[in-house]
């Protein structure tokens, strides 16, 4: 006997093991993505607040002197004296100037010192000497290799 065309396709119902195995990968992905998960620490900072100032603020007046292989002394990018004159007598009255109207502004005058690293260490002392004469004591020394 033939079984009609209609019967044959007839619903077979809900099928659940397709359904399982569609489970059971999305499961096996979830479960690799999850060792790859990072978990983040809490930090327990807290941003500072704004800051009212109780008076005006003084700014630090920087210079910047550097001295070249060669011993020329130059004060923010300005050449002073000779390299043959231990002295300096054009530093000296400069910073001395500069020490004097820091002081009538009551500012803090702050003195980078940058030494080539080939340059004579005699020449680095000249530098402090006329430093010490104008009475400028906030001295920062640097070597800058790239100079």
């Amino acid at each position: 006997m033939k079984i009609p065309v209609q019967q044959a396709n007839a619903d077979m119902g809900f099928q659940i093991a397709p359904m399982i195995d569609v489970v059971f990968v999305i499961l096996i992905f979830f479960m690799a993505l999850a060792s790859q998960i990072r978990i983040e620490q809490v930090l327990q900072t807290k941003l500072p607040g704004v800051a009212v100032a109780s008076g005006p603020t003084a700014f630090i007046d920087e210079q910047i002197i550097m001295v070249a292989e060669d011993c020329e002394v130059t004060l923010n990018d300005d050449a002073y004296d000779s390299p043959q004159n231990h002295e300096l007598p054009q530093l000296t009255a400069t910073l001395l100037r500069l020490k004097a109207s820091s002081d009538a502004a009551k500012s803090k005058v702050v003195v980078t010192l940058i030494s080539n690293p080939d340059s004579p260490y005699y020449r680095t002392i000249d530098v402090l000497d006329a430093l010490a004469v104008a009475g400028i004591t906030n001295v920062t020394f640097t070597s800058d290799a790239d100079f």
